[in-house]
């Protein structure tokens, strides 16, 4: 997608994404150990920076519209929070689950290698993105160069009594680690 094709509220919302899981400090803004932010300090913030221009019937519309469902509201409709992909530790009260059977992790060919030898790792988030299926993997893989899509034995690392999963509000598996004994590659071309 070029540039040019990218709407001003998708690019507002990328910067809020960027705020809420990354850097709230740009706009001086605080988060509580949750992650949740206040929205009219939100607003204002983002708004004194001069980039752009956001009231809250602009900020409900880029959390209704979200594709991803990458933000919550607090149930007053007061606060925000990004749902995961945090690299600032913030407890997003994750609730642990039992994994489906399989899950999956869309990355980059060139990966590959470090992958299968050392495992999957957080990086610099918080943990580890899982799929629930194929065709998601495999858009996420996109993002990052020749894609390559990851099949994650989840219910025998769940199994295991060793390791956690968590699901997120808007539908993504979250692991703090998968080593890789549990990582194979996925038959693409049945996309489940």
């Amino acid at each position: 997608m070029s540039k040019n094709s990218v709407s001003e509220n998708e690019r507002l919302g990328r910067f809020i994404s960027l705020v809420l899981r990354h850097k709230p400090e740009t706009i001086g803004l605080k988060l509580d150990k949750n992650g949740w932010a206040d929205c009219g300090e939100l607003i204002n913030g983002i708004n004194r920076t001069g980039k752009y221009y956001i009231n809250s019937d602009i900020l409900d519309e880029i959390v209704r519209t979200n594709n991803k469902k990458r933000y919550s509201f607090s149930e007053d409709g007061k606060r925000i929070r990004a749902n995961q992909g945090h690299s600032v530790r913030v407890d997003v009260e994750l609730k642990e689950c039992r994994p489906p059977e399989f899950l999956y992790h869309g990355t980059a060919e060139r990966s590959l290698e470090a992958i299968l030898r050392e495992g999957l790792k957080p990086m610099s988030r918080l943990y580890v993105h899982l799929s629930p299926d194929i065709e998601t993997a495999l858009n996420v893989g996109k993002r990052h160069g020749k894609p390559v899509v990851l099949r994650i034995d989840a219910g025998e690392m769940y199994l295991s009594g060793d390791y956690k999963f968590f699901l997120s509000e808007n539908g993504v598996w979250l692991a703090e680690i998968v080593p890789p004994e549990y990582i194979n590659l996925a038959d693409t071309d049945k996309k489940q």
